[in-house]
């Protein structure tokens, strides 16, 4: 068993970003392996799956002690993403081999990020409307909000979730954290993120499972991966438990984007042309809003403040003089 410097970055980088967003291990970890590393793709998916293994619990743990994971969720989550990603591990076995593998495989990738992109967008949208703000979010605060659970749906979310993971990898970030905002919109951005890294601690068990005994895992190839993941997740989910997440979620999307272009066959220069387009118009977009919200939201408050800054000072002004006309006449009396 060798160790790969290449591959504990990549691990670093794709580790940090899942702990700080909550998505992003497998809709970026599999591509990785695919096109950079050149890896088989049942063995990036096999690999990966196991990774996240390892990988989860360092975010989980630091959003745990933050008290941002919504308990409740997590359980109906698991309800049905746990027997669902042991499934899906089973059902890739019945996948075409050979070439037409690879090519089943990176298709059922290539529609999953894109779903997962869409997603982003979606959600960035959502939260810049129901905050009015550009940022799309404020800062995390470590709170629980009561809210009412919806079992059925959300379980149907997490067998959603855990057949995708099992199958693709891809799935346990990508997908339910942004159905999570729709389902749940009062939940915060880092409650999201802590709720899903928890609940994907089962889902991804029972995911690796099935493809440690039916898949083909590469222990060199994971232990690499690991050796970068683990700090990196908990650092990110250290980050991600006091800060914004928004414009990092709106950068992840574009690489989602550009990932799932690649995997469904498109070209070098249609990626890139894709990717700096969605770059430039995102960002015209993000400035647009910024300048809509600053405008309305700051303005009333500006206002207020001159207001009530002006009064003040005016009274001050005149009991000012009011005291001095006396004091200057004294002498004369």
């Amino acid at each position: 068993m060798t160790i790969d410097p290449a591959l504990i970055l990549g691990g670093l980088v794709v580790g940090f970003i899942v702990g700080l967003t909550g998505m992003g291990g497998g809709a970026l970890m599999t591509p990785m392996l695919i096109f950079v590393f050149r890896v088989d793709p049942l063995v990036a998916v096999s690999s990966d799956v196991v990774a996240s293994l390892f990988m989860k619990p360092a975010g989980a743990f630091v959003h745990l002690r933050r008290k941002t994971v919504n308990l409740r969720l997590v359980l109906w989550l698991c309800v049905g993403s746990v027997p669902a990603a042991f499934s899906g591990a089973l059902i890739i076995q019945y996948l075409p081999f050979g070439e037409s593998l690879d090519a089943a495989l990176k298709t059922v990738l290539g529609c999953a990020l894109l779903l997962a992109s869409a997603g982003l967008v979606v959600r960035a949208v959502l939260q810049m409307v129901r905050s009015r703000s550009a940022l799309g979010e404020g800062p995390a605060r470590p709170s629980a909000p009561e809210l009412v659970v919806r079992p059925v749906p959300t379980a149907l979310l997490g067998a959603a979730a855990g057949l995708l993971v099992g199958m693709t990898s891809v799935g346990a970030g990508s997908i339910i954290i942004v159905v999570l905002l729709l389902l749940y919109p009062a939940l915060k951005a880092s409650q999201l993120v802590g709720t899903d890294l928890v609940q994907a601690v089962p889902l991804v068990a029972a995911a690796s499972l099935g493809h440690l005994l039916y898949g083909d895992f590469s222990l060199g190839l994971t232990t690499s991966l690991l050796v970068g993941a683990i700090p990196g997740a908990w650092f990110g989910a250290h980050v991600s438990s006091r800060a914004p997440g928004g414009i990092i979620r709106r950068a992840l999307a574009i690489l989602l984007l550009a990932s799932a272009l690649k995997l469904l066959g498109a070209s070098l220069p249609v990626v890139l042309g894709a990717a700096g387009t969605a770059l430039v118009v995102g960002n015209l977009v993000w400035f647009w809003v910024r300048r809509r919200f600053s405008g309305g939201t700051q303005a009333p408050g500006a206002h207020s403040k001159r207001d009530s800054t002006s009064d003040p000072g005016h009274d001050s002004t005149t009991s000012q003089a009011d005291d001095q006309a006396p004091a200057e006449s004294s002498p004369h009396r």
